[in-house]
């Protein structure tokens, strides 16, 4: 069963609030206990998502307890099992986020047990340590009694010799690291296939990895040639790390799809954020994955943006999973949404709803497009009408143009006619264009119930062209108004590469933003440096798999110490079922289960 109807147990704490005494009485919650349960994990509880509700299993709660304590939603069951099978029900149906569920008088009468409980897609996707799915399908059918946590299993389902998979090694010298692959080229000339894909992923196994690094992505049958050519990388000082998310002209028909059901935590971040988008998301799951028989095109607004908004933010949960730790992030025009979800500005749940008015008003508007021209901003400026206008700045002599469809192909045609260079985006919208006013003024009104918060990490906007204030990150018309704005792309970026020399790595598809980190001249210079994680076109779903294990060989060479099992999932992991009972006797790694 998928886990997007499950919900999972992150953290969980058995606490008592005192000496006991001498006739034992069973605990009673109090608004002193809520505040308790809310920096129960040492958190303060500003640094709890918006939307937290707080449920007391409880048969002794102080009156004085109100609907609602230190801004956060308080419920009252009876009983721990009640309250733990209500946090469900909050997270799959209501509006809650995180649910911290208090059991009175669990497991004893003197003690109260505090859970942390997550859907369970998002807690794989965001890389909680899962205790234990809730199982309320075979627990007991007694609503008092707690349902029992059932282990989630994320290791390995069978390896694939044909797979290609990532070698890594590495020495505190030059001359240790050749030491290091002339002993690791025998061993891999003469490994049976089968056997190739259990390899440690890094060699020597059990050390510190050392400053001089080498890696290969490669097959069973080339894997001493790919080691051999290898080049060696000095990595004692390594750039720290920012993700671009590229936004609508990116998607192409089933992108990144070789990723999923190939690695736990990219199916797991696909699955969530589509869940968030009721009826429809089966439909774009199913367009995605055979576009061949896609009822709705991709480059329609109605599947691009939905799968580009997945897609980049699985891609960026991915990179973390890896243990990657990004010092900034930057979305192009969309992508500005999914960067504002790791910035900690919105939640999934509420940006996927923010995706969909987006879509549900572009779809109200007249057919319209987009148009790259090879050109500066001031040499544009004179073809400009009432409709079309300015949609990106993204590089030197890179700009778009949108506009309602006639106007916009009378504007390439002048152009053309004046030797310009133009090239039509895959868009059917007139995104970032004047004629998407009245869809702006529509979604600003959705926007004014969703909690925005001010970033927690740097956040550069590619409509400011410089760091998201957090005025600026509350406002829902500065949200909405980017349907109409033009993205200055090309300026967020120099502030971001100014203020540091970093590694980018670009989160999406079709390697857009990459090209245009390319002409940037702190990359051109070889201060800064970029890296993307999928193809740039369409490919087969190994290639997608090929590309992500080159991007993370990048950042390992970079470096950067990654989870090496994390990453080994790419080739030695397939979607099992999560409560499969066959599954859980399997021999296998698995998520950590902790005790209480």
């Amino acid at each position: 069963m998928s886990l997007t109807q499950r919900s999972a147990v992150v953290r969980r704490l058995i606490v008592s609030p005192g000496a006991a005494p001498q006739e034992p009485a069973p605990a009673v919650a109090t608004a002193a206990g809520v505040s308790a349960v809310l920096r129960a994990f040492g958190r303060s509880p500003r640094d709890l998502p918006a939307r937290t509700v707080v449920l007391l299993g409880t048969a002794a709660a102080d009156p004085g307890i109100g609907p609602e304590h230190e801004g956060f939603a308080v419920r009252t069951s009876s009983t721990p099992g009640r309250a733990l099978r209500a946090a469900h029900r909050e997270l799959h149906t209501a509006d809650a986020d995180f649910a911290l569920v208090a059991g009175f008088g669990e497991p004893d009468a003197q003690t109260i047990t505090v859970y942390a409980v997550k859907r369970a897609a998002e807690a794989v996707a965001e890389g909680d340590t899962v205790i234990g799915l809730l199982d309320l399908d075979d627990g007991p059918a007694d609503e008092d009694t707690a349902p029992p946590l059932r282990p989630l299993h994320t290791g390995p389902s069978g390896t694939d010799p044909d797979r290609h998979r990532l070698l890594l090694w590495s020495g505190r010298t030059a001359d240790e690291e050749q030491e290091v692959r002339g002993a690791l080229l025998p061993l891999l000339s003469g490994v049976h296939r089968e056997s190739f894909p259990v390899l440690p992923t890094t060699t020597p196994t059990g050390t510190a990895p050392g400053p001089v690094r080498g890696a290969a992505v490669t097959v069973s049958a080339l894997a001493s040639r790919a080691v051999h050519q290898a080049r060696t990388s000095d990595a004692s000082h390594p750039r720290p790390v920012a993700l671009l998310f590229p936004g609508q002209g990116s998607q192409h028909a089933g992108m990144a799809a070789g990723l999923y059901r190939r690695d736990p935590v990219f199916t797991a971040a696909v699955d969530a954020a589509l869940s968030h988008m009721g009826e429809e998301a089966s439909r774009i799951r199913a367009d995605w994955l055979d576009p061949a028989r896609a009822a709705i095109g991709i480059d329609d607004v109605r599947r691009a943006q939905p799968l580009l908004f997945a897609v980049d933010y699985a891609l960026g949960c991915l990179v973390l999973s890896w243990g990657v730790r990004p010092t900034a992030f930057l979305g192009h025009s969309a992508g500005e949404l999914v960067a504002a979800v790791f910035a900690g500005v919105v939640s999934l749940k509420d940006a996927a709803h923010m995706v969909q008015a987006r879509v549900r008003e572009a779809v109200k508007i007249p057919a319209g497009g987009m148009l790259a021209v090879a050109a500066g901003e001031e040499q544009l400026l004179p073809y400009l009408t009432q409709d079309v206008g300015i949609a990106a700045v993204n590089a030197n002599q890179q700009v778009m143009l949108a506009g309602s469809k006639e106007p916009l192909a009378e504007v390439a045609a002048r152009l053309k006619a004046d030797g310009h260079t133009v090239v039509t985006v895959p868009a059917t919208s007139p995104f970032h264009s004047p004629a998407m006013a009245p869809a702006s003024d529509a979604v600003e009104t959705a926007y004014r119930g969703i909690p925005l918060r001010e970033p927690k990490r740097p956040l550069y906007s590619g409509y400011t062209g410089t760091l998201m204030r957090p005025d600026e990150a509350r406002s829902p018309r500065f949200w909405a108004r980017q349907i109409t704005d033009t993205v200055y792309f090309r300026k967020a970026l120099d502030e971001l590469l100014a203020a540091d020399d970093v590694l980018l790595v670009e989160a999406g598809p079709r390697q857009t933003l990459t090209a245009f980190a390319r002409r940037h001249r702190s990359v051109r210079l070889g201060a800064g440096a970029v890296t993307p994680l999928l193809p740039a076109r369409t490919g087969t779903p190994e290639a997608d798999r090929q590309s992500v294990l080159t991007a993370a060989a990048r950042i390992w060479t970079e470096g950067h110490d990654l989870d090496l099992a994390a990453v080994s999932r790419l080739w030695t992991w397939s979607e099992p079922d999560p409560l499969d009972p066959s599954e859980s006797r399997a021999p296998r790694a698995r998520a950590e289960v902790q005790p209480a």
